[in-house]
């Protein structure tokens, strides 16, 4: 019996801007040299789900942790930049502390679920519209029982999952953050896509990063 396919969405390594708890969105940021253990190691265990592509943001941090998965499955990595991270303006580069400070009105706005443009720049719903049919298309690739690995950021993850889960947009921040390199999975059911894990790959972790 086929188990259908599955689609595995994998954050990045750690950045020095995620330690500093400082927003990234689409600035093009390197690992960490722990976050190249980080990707080593989780790209061991997913090697173990037998992948049959790699999808990636273009962005360094995700062509870093893209490439260890490639280097041990021997797959070939597509980059697509409409997988990068959320663009957030005036938020990018600033500490968390900082956007609280400036901008606290539309931080608590955000969280509560309200459509917001961090910084002047994306809504969650136009990150999802970027990001999710790209994913859908290559799903249409995979042969009836494969898995897709989707190598992105923490917020174009969690927005994806919830248009591919048919959630509401005001109900995503219920999908917690994802620590650095850990992962969810998404698994085909009668009725469209399940959610299966979520933040798996590691014991709990902060969540360091633009989506916590």
């Amino acid at each position: 019996m086929s188990r259908g396919r599955r689609v595995v969405l994998w954050r990045h390594g750690q950045t020095a801007w995620n330690l500093e708890r400082r927003f990234q969105g689409s600035t093009d940021i390197e690992l960490t040299e722990t976050g190249l253990a980080q990707a080593r190691r989780a790209a061991r265990l997913l090697a173990g789900l037998k992948p049959d592509a790699i999808l990636a943001s273009d962005l360094l941090r995700t062509r870093a942790t893209a490439a260890e998965l490639a280097a041990v499955t021997g797959l070939r990595v597509t980059h697509d930049e409409n997988l990068r991270e959320t663009y957030a303006g005036v938020w990018q580069g600033l500490t968390h502390e900082e956007i609280v400070e400036r901008y606290g009105e539309q931080y608590a706005a955000w969280k509560r679920g309200e459509p917001v443009r961090r910084g002047g720049g994306e809504l969650e719903s136009e990150v999802a519209d970027r990001a999710a049919p790209v994913i859908e298309r290559s799903v249409e690739k995979l042969p009836e029982d494969g898995t897709l690995v989707v190598v992105s950021h923490g917020g174009t993850i969690r927005t994806s999952i919830g248009r591919l889960l048919g959630l509401d947009p005001g109900t995503w921040e219920a999908l917690g953050g994802l620590s650095n390199c850990c992962w969810s999975v998404l698994g085909e059911g009668a009725r469209g896509w399940r959610l299966l894990e979520h933040n798996a790959g590691t014991l709990p972790e902060p969540v360091l990063g633009d989506d916590d």
